[in-house]
């Protein structure tokens, strides 16, 4: 059962994120649950990203989802954000389980700041290479340093 600290947290979350996405055309926010107190959403991202092809190789795409997930530690511990099952980004901090939001969490991170970075970081306008957990994104990133960031 949530405590009345969290149902408000979430419903505050929710109408964040309503207000600063609900007309953005590319970012769509879908709720996974009974609104407003949502604890699952998936973010459809329609901006230039690198996806890694069956070889390993990256291949430029136009469209990510991305899943979050409120744990019931929420705000306190920090949300699981993975791209959907099958859905590999090529980019030094995504892998196919998570996506590293934040190397130091806090609380006052809310789920718009979230949305914001994970958008910059399909874009490759924001990367970090000294703890990746795609090691191979993280080499490349440095032979084309030239070709990134993805989109304005």
């Amino acid at each position: 059962m949530s405590s009345p600290a969290r149902l408000r947290k979430l419903e505050a979350e929710y109408n964040n994120l309503g207000a600063a996405f609900g007309n953005h055309p590319d970012i769509d926010i879908r709720a996974i649950g009974d609104a407003p107190h949502v604890d699952h959403y998936m973010i459809v991202y329609r901006v230039p990203a690198l996806r890694q092809n069956s070889t390993g190789q990256p291949m430029a795409v136009r469209e990510t989802v991305v899943e979050i997930m409120l744990p019931e530690g929420y705000p306190r511990i920090q949300p699981v954000c993975r791209t959907v099952p099958g859905d590999v980004i090529f980019h030094p901090n995504f892998n196919a389980e998570k996506i590293c939001i934040v190397d130091d969490w806090s609380p006052s991170i809310g789920l718009v700041d979230i949305v914001n970075e994970i958008g910059e970081m399909l874009q490759w306008k924001k990367f970090n290479i000294r703890s990746p957990l795609n090691a191979i994104a993280a080499e490349w990133s440095q032979d084309h340093l030239n070709e990134i960031p993805l989109g304005n």
